[in-house]
Parts: C-alpha cells; structure tokens; sequence
C-alpha cells in the first residue's frame, strides 16, 4: 500500500469476499469484519510507512568493534504468498566500525521489515542489508527462526516445523570464525 489505506474500497473488497465465499456480510457477527480485518491489515502491514534510514540514524561514537547482538527479538509477518501470519524470533548482530545504535532501533528495525508483504528469505536479507546501508558496520548477521500458519494450517499442515534464514554481510560473511562466533551466540549453529 503506498501512501494512505483506501478503507472504503478495502472494506468494500471484503465485504465481496465473504460474500464470494458463501457468507452473509450482514448477520451480526460479520457485519464488522470488514472494518476490522482493514483495521488488522493496516497495523499489521504498518512496516512500509517507517523511515528506516531515519530510525537508524541515532547512534553513538563508542570507538566500539566487537560484535553486537540482540538476540531472540520477536516478530509477527504476513506471508505474501496467502496473506497469512508467520511469526518468530529474529536474532540481530554487527561489528560496529566505532558507531553503535541503541538496541531498541534494532528491534525497531526487524519490526519495520517485518510488518510489510513478506518472504522469510527476503525478510531475514533486509535486515542484512538495511543495516549495512544504514550504519555501515564491519559486517552485519541476521538469523530468523519462524513458525509460517500457511505450512501449518493449510497445504502440508506440518505444526510445529519452523523455517531458519541466515544473512551475512561483510565480515560475518568474510570471515568464517565471526560467523561460527555469531551462530554460537545466538544458539542458531544448524544454520
């Protein structure tokens, strides 16, 4: 969605679907649904609106170049496949060349990604990405761990399978015992 929601024509689409599905978009406990469902998709999408550079941009001078982690951050996604939830755990790292961030914008920054159309892939490599472009570290890691309700609930229904991604930039990627050194930390080493 770029720019403002349009909620009547996003209501209206919902409506349409529960009728095309065989409802009554008028009995008492659906008569809502439209307005609601619009409502969860706006938060729940919410993610395209941050400025991410901006976020990012708060940061200190440390002279600081060991690792960085933030480590089993939660997230909610929406896959873009069936527009149905994955959820999990991100694990977040950098070599600062100097300039550290407050944790709590790197929190910020996997909830952003993540509250958009997602794939768990591209999710986990911009993440990866936004931070090299962002703080220009030595290097950034990004593990994500995540339960998808589209292989769970339907298709395959395999409950409990979670799905893990890595990407590595820069020195993580370069150099095999700050990966290994990441992957220990974070307690992903069947990545």
């Amino acid at each position: 969605m770029n720019g403002k929601v349009d909620r009547v024509r996003a209501e209206a689409a919902i409506r349409e679907l529960l009728v095309a599905l065989g409802e009554d978009p008028d009995r008492e406990g659906l008569v809502e649904t439209p307005r609601r469902v619009v409502a969860a998709f706006e938060e729940n999408l919410g993610g395209r609106e941050v400025n991410i550079p901006e976020l990012l941009s708060v940061g200190f001078e440390e002279g600081h170049n060991e690792m960085v982690i933030l480590r089993d951050v939660p997230f909610f996604s929406t896959c873009e496949h069936h527009l149905m939830p994955f959820h999990g755990v991100a694990h977040v790292g950098y070599v600062p060349n100097g300039r550290v961030v407050g944790l709590s914008k790197l929190a910020r920054l996997v909830d952003a990604i993540a509250r958009r159309p997602q794939l768990q892939e591209r999710l986990t490599a911009q993440i990866a990405d936004m931070l090299m472009k962002t703080i220009q570290p030595q290097g950034a890691a990004v593990a994500v761990e995540a339960e998808h309700l589209c292989m769970q609930m339907r298709g395959i229904k395999k409950p409990g399978s979670r799905m893990l991604t890595s990407a590595m930039r820069g020195s993580f990627l370069e150099q095999e015992e700050t990966r290994a050194e990441f992957l220990s930390l974070v307690g992903t080493q069947r990545l």
